[in-house]
C-alpha cells in the first residue's frame, strides 16, 4: 500500500517536527510548511491526503488558509491551536476545518485523529454501503463521496458528508448532537453540541445555496436533527 501524504503547516519547527516523527512512525509521508503562503504553494504542485494546520502563523494564518483551500478542495483538515475557548473552536470549524485540537496536545491523540479522518474519506466501503440516496433533486453517493443538486456537485468536507449521509440514510429519525458525534467521529459525544452545530450550519448553508427554498436538514428543538422522508 502506498504511503499516504500529510502536510503539516506550523511555524513552530519543534512542534512540526514532533508531529512529523509520530506520523512517520505510523507510515505516513510528511511534508512541512511554515505558514499558509508556503502551504498554498506546495498544494499548487502536490496532492496530499490530509492537512494538520496551526492557526496562529505569520504571513497567512490558519483561518485564512483554510478558507482559501475550501474554495475548491475537500482535503481533510485537522486544526491545531493554542486558542482553547469554545468560540475559537467554532471559528476554526466554520472556516472549514474537519476537526480541532488544542495545544498542548498528546501526539498519540493527534495521530489517532488523523487516522480517523482518513478512514472517513476512504472510498473503499463495504458493498452494503455503496448506495445512492436521492432526496428530491439531491443525490448522495456513498461510493464516490459526492453530493449533487440538480446535477451540480456540492463541495462538502469529509465530516459534512458523513453527517448528511447518516441523516439521509435514516430519514425520519432524529439524531441528537452526541449521537451524531459518536457515529461520525467515533468518539464519546460528551460536550459535542457546539461542534456538531457548526458542522450542521455549514452543511445547511451549502445545500440551501444549491437548492434555494428547500430545507433538507430539519432541527427538532431540544432533541436534535433529522432529514424528513
Amino acid at each position: 500500500m502506498l504511503s499516504r501524504t500529510i502536510l503539516v503547516v506550523d511555524d513552530d519547527k519543534e512542534i512540526a517536527e514532533l508531529i512529523e516523527v509520530y506520523l512517520r512512525n505510523e507510515g505516513f509521508t510528511v511534508h512541512k510548511a511554515l505558514d499558509g503562503v508556503q502551504a498554498l504553494r506546495f498544494l499548487e504542485k502536490n496532492q496530499v491526503e490530509l492537512i494538520v494546520l496551526d492557526v496562529m502563523m505569520p504571513n497567512m494564518d490558519g483561518l485564512e488558509f483554510c478558507k482559501l483551500v475550501r474554495k475548491g478542495n475537500h482535503v481533510p483538515i485537522l486544526m491545531v491551536s493554542a486558542k482553547v475557548q469554545d468560540m475559537d473552536k467554532i471559528i476554526g470549524l466554520m472556516s472549514g476545518a474537519d476537526d480541532y485540537m488544542s495545544k498542548p496536545f498528546n501526539p498519540l491523540e493527534l495521530t489517532a485523529r488523523v487516522k480517523a479522518l482518513l478512514r472517513r474519506v476512504s472510498y473503499q466501503q463495504p458493498p452494503s454501503e455503496n448506495e445512492l440516496i436521492e432526496i428530491n433533486s439531491l443525490k448522495i453517493d456513498k461510493h464516490s463521496h459526492r453530493v449533487t443538486a440538480n446535477g451540480r456537485e456540492i463541495k462538502l468536507t469529509a465530516i459534512e458528508f458523513e453527517i448528511l449521509y447518516l441523516l439521509a440514510k435514516n430519514r425520519g429519525r432524529v439524531f441528537g448532537s452526541e449521537e451524531i458525534f459518536e457515529r461520525v467521529w467515533n468518539e464519546s459525544g460528551a460536550g459535542s453540541n457546539k461542534t456538531v452545530m457548526v458542522h450542521i450550519s455549514n452543511l445547511r448553508d451549502k445545500i440551501e445555496g444549491a437548492l434555494p427554498g428547500e430545507t433538507i436538514i430539519q432541527t427538532v428543538w431540544g432533541v436534535g436533527y433529522k432529514v424528513e422522508k
